[in-house]
């Protein structure tokens, strides 16, 4: 498991990214772990993400809007 960055953690754009896969994914009626397996990506990551304590990957961020049945941009509104 990816340990949180220590220079990118809470920053403001990471934690609405984050905020925003949360919000789409319980809306989607989702659970962390069916998310992870769906796009691939371990739980403990994802949740990570959700937290805004990770620089994430474009490809990750793909990864999930597929997953989640969205345009990447929505991860970003």
């Amino acid at each position: 498991m990816a340990k949180p960055s220590s220079i990118h953690s809470g920053n403001k754009t990471l934690v609405k990214i984050g905020q925003n896969i949360r919000k789409i994914r319980l809306s989607k009626g989702f659970s962390q772990e069916a998310l992870a397996l769906l796009s691939g990506i371990d739980r403990s990551y994802l949740g990570g993400i959700e937290r805004g304590e990770h620089n994430v990957a474009v490809i990750n961020l793909e990864k999930i809007a597929q997953a989640l049945e969205i345009p990447i941009a929505n991860l970003f509104k």
